[in-house]
């Protein structure tokens, strides 16, 4: 199992094509169901910061990266940032599905 977390700030003016963009992957996912994918996408307080935590089953690639609203999402973080995309490898030390659609 993997886990990476990312965590970008964007512009104030970003913030709605932003969530536009987070959605469609949401929606994505909803429709094809890939399996092994757990993935939460969080709007900080300031209200310009996002953080992401994708976690996969799969050996290899994750079927996040590989959905067109993904790839499409991914496309213009860059112009859409004030802080570019840090991402981070991380290790799950345990999930509580009352408090994580994850489960």
């Amino acid at each position: 199992m993997r886990t990476v977390m990312v965590r970008y700030q964007v512009r104030p003016d970003a913030v709605a094509e932003n969530e536009a963009l987070i959605r469609k992957v949401f929606d994505q996912l909803a429709r094809e169901k890939p399996q092994g994918l757990r993935y939460q996408s969080i709007k900080l307080a300031d209200g310009v910061s996002f953080v992401h935590v994708a976690t996969h089953d799969a050996e290899g690639v994750n079927p996040l990266t590989q959905t067109a609203a993904f790839k499409e999402f991914v496309s213009g973080i860059r112009a859409r940032c004030v802080e570019p995309p840090v991402t981070l490898e991380a290790q799950v030390v345990g999930t509580y599905s009352g408090l994580s659609p994850w489960a």
